[in-house]
């Protein structure tokens, strides 16, 4: 199966789409989120650092996996990183640059959102 087809799977969201309050998100750290878009799904996850919010397609670039296997659990055991528990990649928070494991060099696919009035929303 390619990389960029898996069946009942959409890589992107329209924008507009409100997830909730920032506040549900520890600060810092990350939570999961699955939308459904038609008859497919969307999985994603976004990192809190702050009044800041980094949205990411939940797929690691080494193995095409999603990062967690436990849910919401992205963050390295300091919160510094986003960590692939598959496979020990870690990525920078702010980037999605993987800095460390089995694809240095590559990066996150990003799943672009914004901070309006205390919500995070889909750009």
């Amino acid at each position: 199966m390619s990389q960029d087809v898996q069946v009942g799977r959409v890589w992107a969201t329209p924008a507009g789409v409100k997830l909730g309050p920032l506040d549900q998100i520890a600060d810092p750290g990350a939570r999961n989120y699955v939308l459904q878009i038609g008859d497919k799904r969307f999985h994603g996850f976004v990192v809190r650092r702050g009044e800041a919010a980094f949205g990411y397609v939940d797929r690691c670039p080494h193995a095409g996996l999603p990062l967690a296997q436990v849910l919401d659990h992205y963050l390295t055991e300091d919160a510094a990183l986003i960590a692939c528990s598959w496979h020990g990649a870690l990525f920078e928070p702010e980037t999605g640059a993987c800095v460390g494991g089995p694809c240095v060099g590559a990066r996150l696919s990003p799943w672009p959102v914004r901070v309006e009035g205390g919500r995070i929303v889909t750009a």
